[in-house]
This record gives C-alpha cells, structure tokens and sequence, in this order.
C-alpha cells in the first residue's frame, strides 16, 4: 500500500501487483476548461480520458480451466471503460466485466463477439472500481488471444454537459414525437475510442435487407482504425416525458467497419459487426439523396448524450456552406434556421434531419443553436454525400432509386 500511495502522488497508472492496476483521480476542473473550449469550436465532446496500457492474462488454475482477473481501480472516476487490443476468444471462453462490490455487470462476452479486428471494445460501466475476469477452459486455452489496450477514465455521465445544458429540450416520450415512433427507434448514442461521444442512425439501402449501416458525421472520428472502438447504445431515453433521467444503457453493441467518410458533407457511413437484437425494435431510417428541399424537419438526436430528443422546425429547410450566413452558398447544407420546438446542443453531432416525408436528408454537422437564441443549424446534405461515396453502399441493390422509408 506504500507504494500506492506514492505512485498516486506521482500522478502515474500502474500495475500495483500482478493483478491490478491503478489510475491517478482527474482534474476535473481542469478537464472542463479544456472541453468547454473544445465544444465552442464544434468538436466532439470527451466523456473520458483514455490512457494506453498492454496488460495480458496471468492465468490461475480453477476447478473448471484456468481464470484472470485483473481489478482496475480509478477513484472518484464516473465510469470506466475498456478496449481491448487483442480478442478473440475459442467456444467455451468467456470474458466477464464487473464493479467490485458486484453491483453491476455488463453481458458475458463470448466466441460469438468475435471480429475481423479482432478487438472489443466495452461499454462503460458506472463504477471505479472493476473486474475483468477471463476463464476458458483447459482444453483451448491455449486458442485465447486477449490483451488490455486501453481504459477510458470517465470524468463526467453521459447528459452531463460542459456547456448548459437546455431545458427546452422535448424527449422522445412526449407526445409531440406520435407518428415517428420508427424514426425515433432508428436513433443511438454512440462512444468512440472509448473517449468521445456522438449520435448516429441506422440507416437502410435499397435491397431493404437490413445490413447494419449506421451514419453519423465525419468529425465524430470514425475511422478505419477507430471503427472496432464504435458502441452503439440503444432506446437510452426516459420512461416518461420530462421525467427523471432513467434512460438504460443496457441494449449496446460494439464493433462496426469503416466504409467511407466525405469531408465537404462531414458524414460517416460504417457497418455494424452485427444486427441489433430484435428485441431492442431498431430500425432503419429512411432517406432522400435527391436535390429537393424546402420542406420543415424534424431532428431526433442526444443532445449533451443526454436521453433522446425531438426537435422541430416548422418553416422550410434551406440550401447552404456550412455556416454560411447566404443560401444556396455551395450547397453541401441543409440549413435548419432556427428551432420552433426542441434544438440541439453538443453530443447531438452526427443525428438525423428528417423531412416531412420521414427521410433523412442530412446528418448534424454543428451549428449556434440552443435553448434561448434563434441560430441556425448546419446538416451535412445527403445529395452531396450520395455523390461522394454514399451512393456504392446504400443502393446495394443497383435500383438507381435515391429515395428509400424507414423499415
């Protein structure tokens, strides 16, 4: 314990014995200087600090195979989350994660979570203090591949916001969301690298066959080597409307490739490791690539990666740059004026822009708007992505069609 406390003082993570290890408390207000900052200018907002470690198995013998446990302790950390470099696991491994005093627990990890990239990625989990257990048994112990590469120091919830948060925001469990019930079903937060958050959106394509794409916006750094690091969690929202924020984040998946990305647009379009359980009720967002505009919108996304919202703009959408105070500009943009019901804040990046057909014509790039002014939002335009790549995967089964509804 000596030599805790020193390496505490020293500000330094460390393996305090062979199966632990120990991450110095976060300058929080320090941290909220930095992220405040960082939203001002459009990027996407931190939830943790992520630190690198290499940390492999140091297997013991059970009565059933063999077992590692490594506890993970981060005081006064909001959550922590966990990448793994290496996974791939044989029929019979299980991978287990959970707080010290056991009360809570993320779903068994099993061969069928095993990927391409051959890495996994967690969910948080609300603790600061957690286990790790791998066991497998004797016979194919020697087929499991598993490295701790990364723990993500969470230093505020999903919902806590760095900017204020806006009291003018609707959830989805109000009334006002009646008849877009599958749009809304269609919306996820998501976390990349284990650090950063975001909103994105199933999306359909016209083999109407349910491959798992999922859009989002370019700035949210979705890339070829952060894909594997991508969850999705779904139907995080309240029970009732303007409830208590009771929203779950129980129905998650992880893992996705990167299938391409557009700059003038800011979208980015992934597959998903697997299709969402049926049980969660995701769908999959329709969608408008044509050059029409001018019709009113609705947005449904996590503002500050609180639970889901609706937000509504009552007078026509417009062509425009990004941040462009003039229309059509270059016409990468649909430009939201200003919010009639609802807005959007920061951790909304990336979330839908329906018309009044119920087809996404745009993903959130950024914009001034929040509860109390009347500034615009920027959507990066589906038409021009279309052009730049969008096209190739979502008319998968070479109709020509550029309109597609939800399913």
């Amino acid at each position: 314990m000596r030599l805790l406390a020193v390496m505490a003082v020293l500000g330094l993570s460390f393996e305090a014995f062979a199966g632990s290890s120990y991450f110095q408390p976060l300058d929080v207000n320090a941290l909220h200087d930095k992220e405040l900052a960082s939203e001002k200018k459009g990027e996407a907002p931190r939830f943790a600090i992520p630190h690198k470690v290499s940390i492999k198995p140091s297997w013991e013998k059970a009565k059933s195979g063999y077992v590692w446990t490594h506890q993970v302790t981060a005081p006064n950390a909001v959550s922590l989350n966990f990448g793994f470099s290496k996974f791939n696991l044989p029929e019979g491994a299980e991978l287990n994660i959970y707080s010290a005093d056991r009360s809570q627990f993320i779903r068994t990890f099993t061969a069928a979570d095993n990927n391409s990239a051959k890495e996994l990625w967690s969910p948080i989990i609300m603790s600061d203090d957690v286990i790790i257990e791998v066991s497998s048994p004797a016979e194919v112990i020697d087929q499991v591949e598993i490295e701790l590469g990364q723990v993500g120091q969470g230093f505020r919830t999903f919902g806590q916001s760095t900017l204020k948060a806006g009291s003018c925001n609707v959830d989805v469990a109000c009334s006002e969301s009646k008849g877009w019930e599958n749009e809304v079903n269609s919306v996820g937060v998501i976390s990349t690298g284990g650090s950063t958050f975001c909103t994105g959106f199933m999306v359909n394509n016209t083999a109407n066959d349910k491959t798992p794409y999922f859009m989002t916006a370019a700035h949210c750094r979705i890339t070829a080597s952060s894909a594997p690091s991508l969850v999705v969690y779904w139907n995080y929202q309240t029970s009732k409307c303007g409830g208590s924020r009771d929203g779950k984040m129980t129905d998650f998946q992880s893992g996705s490739v990167h299938l391409v990305s557009g700059t003038k647009s800011d979208f980015t379009l992934v597959k998903l490791n697997g299709q969402p359980k049926a049980e969660w009720n995701v769908k999959y967002a329709g969608w408008d690539a044509t050059d029409s505009i001018g019709s009113p919108a609705v947005a449904i996304h996590h503002p500050n990666v609180d639970e889901k919202s609706i937000s509504f703009e009552n007078d026509p959408t417009v062509l425009s740059s990004y941040g462009g105070a003039t229309s059509p500009g270059d016409g990468t943009h649909v430009k939201v004026r200003d919010w009639d019901i609802g807005t959007t804040e920061p951790g909304s990046s990336g979330s839908p822009l329906f018309d009044l057909n119920h087809r996404v014509i745009g993903q959130l790039h950024g914009g001034g708007a929040a509860c109390g002014n009347d500034q615009p939002d920027f959507y990066g335009r589906l038409h021009t992505s279309w052009k730049a790549g969008l096209k190739e995967h979502l008319d998968s089964a070479k109709t020509g069609s550029m309109v597609t509804d939800t399913i």
